[in-house]
């Protein structure tokens, strides 16, 4: 068995896969380490043809089920008899708790790019530069314009539809075309534009073709069938292992290998290098070493900071990289499920075509300068949402049988609209996790503990978030506007991030601006602990633009000998 290597990536997700591609295309014989099972392309995707009837709940969640992922249930959408496959059993994979967090985990090839929801934004000039302006942790290391051609370059290979409309806290990029608006959002869209000048609504920026195709394996234009959870067989949204993948093991340089757990990256004091990584064999149990001039780690963000915690010797007894005692602190989510909904009479002539898997955005118009500034809380939120119009009329129910009722359950129900808010966690040093090192789970590693919630700055965001969606829906005209908030906690957003932050200083963070852990250079972390800000939007295309630039930046200094 080969065990030497130019490179390993550490996770076969959104992060691996893509740091996978790279690597493998600028020629390095890379080895992709994954926990979990293999899954293939197409055929692991069991449920992908299935319809709800194929369920004796309706693909609903049964008791069964919920018995042994009731942790991965939580979020509500996630979890489904269709899906399930996909979430990690909470009782193999247990987790503590202090404060409540939804840790939603996927352990195999592909990890959570095969179920994530592929909402593809950029962060922006303000997120970059907020932690400085507002005195917040520390300064990012980098800022928009660095990474801009890298969001082109992501964008442009996975294919991400959109629409572009020239506003500084909402930048524009490199789309396919727009999936379209119903009847309802474009009511919405016309009020919004029409009482404020601050705000707008636009149809989601989302990873899904929409026209032509993409590289990987036979990736083509959405089929609009609504059933991306479990795996789509048409590759029309991207995932690694329908896109990247494949084009790393196109190059011939690829070697990937399930069932092994990545749990300590080696370390030698006098190279002052990582040398490798340690392994354990899920099948075999076996502890196997690999090793390799440059690492990656892309696990996710709680298991690569698992990592490096683990990773512990005299240089550095509390962890690889973490002079600055920051490994595992600052954690942080978009916190959601406040906003509101409504119904219309109107437009009971129109329906839709199709199950579009996207819906509407209305994009941050909180403290991005003059009136817009509050005083109440710090940075902003979107929201997300859409209109659609629900199953058989009411009067259906009242009919038990006959030609009356075939007439009455075809007759589509009301339009409905809601706005969802969707805000920024600031980055809290005593929001962190931990590791148990007398509790462990069935390898002999130690269990990951939680300790974090929103505060203040988050809970009077959420008034306002929930106030004026009200605003908005109600100057629409839209009859029974209800708010709402729900019970939010950490990871509910499922974008657990911040735990290996990106700085300026070995003594205030993990990692450089390139990525690399300040004190082992050939090792970099691009996955969502690099993060020192969360911004307001869905975080993974700010992952994979930083694995890209990281791969490139790694390659460049392998070639100077620096690593």
């Amino acid at each position: 068995m080969k065990t030497s290597y130019d490179a390993i990536v550490v996770g076969t997700g959104i992060s691996g896969g893509w740091a996978a591609k790279e690597l493998c295309e600028k020629g390095l014989k890379t080895l992709v380490l994954e926990r979990g099972r293999m899954v293939k392309h197409i055929e692991d995707y069991p449920t992908a043809n299935n319809d709800p009837w194929d369920y004796r709940t309706g693909d609903v969640i049964t008791n069964e089920t919920r018995k042994i992922q009731g942790k991965q249930s939580r979020t509500g959408y996630t979890t489904t008899e269709s899906s399930k496959h996909f979430f990690v059993n909470d009782l193999e994979h247990p987790y503590n708790e202090i404060s409540r967090f939804d840790w939603m985990r996927g352990y195999h090839v592909g990890g959570r790019s095969l179920t994530w929801g592929r909402q593809s934004y950029r962060l922006t000039d303000f997120d970059f530069e907020a932690n400085k302006k507002d005195g917040i942790a520390v300064d990012w290391p980098i800022r928009y314009k660095e990474l801009a051609p890298w969001y082109e370059y992501v964008e442009e290979y996975i294919g991400v539809s959109g629409k572009n409309v020239d506003r500084p806290e909402f930048p524009d990029g490199n789309y396919l075309k727009p999936m379209d608006l119903n009847c309802v959002e474009d009511h919405l869209q016309e009020s919004i534009s029409k009482n404020y000048n601050d705000r707008l609504l636009t149809i989601g920026r989302t990873a899904i073709i929409t026209e032509g195709t993409k590289p990987g394996l036979g990736r083509v234009s959405c089929q609009y069938r609504q059933r991306c959870r479990r795996g789509c067989p048409y590759g029309a949204y991207f995932s690694s292992n329908s896109s990247t993948l494949p084009a790393a093991e196109k190059t011939g340089n690829m070697t990937l290998r399930p069932n092994s757990i990545v749990h300590e990256v080696i370390y030698d004091a006098n190279k002052k290098r990582a040398t490798g990584v340690r392994v354990i064999d899920t099948e075999t149990k076996e502890v196997i070493e690999f090793s390799a001039k440059v690492i990656f780690l892309c696990a996710s963000t709680v298991a690569s900071t698992s990592i490096l915690m683990q990773s512990k010797s005299d240089v550095f007894p509390n962890g690889m990289g973490n002079a600055s005692d920051q490994l595992g602190r600052n954690i942080m989510d978009h916190h959601l499920g406040v906003g509101a909904s409504a119904k219309t009479d109107d437009f009971q002539d129109k329906y839709y075509f199709g199950r579009r898997n996207n819906g509407i955005y209305v994009p941050r118009f909180r403290n991005i300068g003059g009136k817009t500034n509050r005083k109440d809380f710090l940075r902003g939120y979107g929201y997300q949402g859409g209109g659609s119009r629900g199953g058989s009329t009411s009067e259906a129910s009242e009919v038990v049988y006959g030609s009356k009722f075939k007439e009455e359950i075809l007759k589509p129900g009301t339009w409905k609209v809601r706005l969802s808010g969707f805000g920024e966690i600031l980055p809290y040093q005593d929001n962190r996790m931990t590791l148990d090192f007398n509790k462990t789970d069935k390898w002999g590693l130690p269990t990951v503990t939680f300790n974090a919630s929103i505060k203040e700055n988050e809970l009077n965001m959420r008034k306002d978030m929930q106030q004026q969606a009200i605003e908005m829906l109600e100057k629409a005209g839209f009859k029974n506007v209800k708010g709402h908030d729900g019970d939010y906690a950490l990871g509910l957003g499922i974008h657990e991030m911040g735990t290996a932050r990106m700085g300026h200083d070995v003594k205030t963070s993990v990692l450089n601006r390139n990525n690399q852990v300040h004190e082992v250079p050939n090792v970099y972390v691009t996955d969502g602990s690099a993060m020192t800000s969360a911004g307001n939007v869905n975080p993974s295309l700010t992952y994979m633009a930083l694995t890209a630039r990281a791969a490139d930046h790694a390659v460049k200094e392998l070639k100077k000998m620096n690593l």
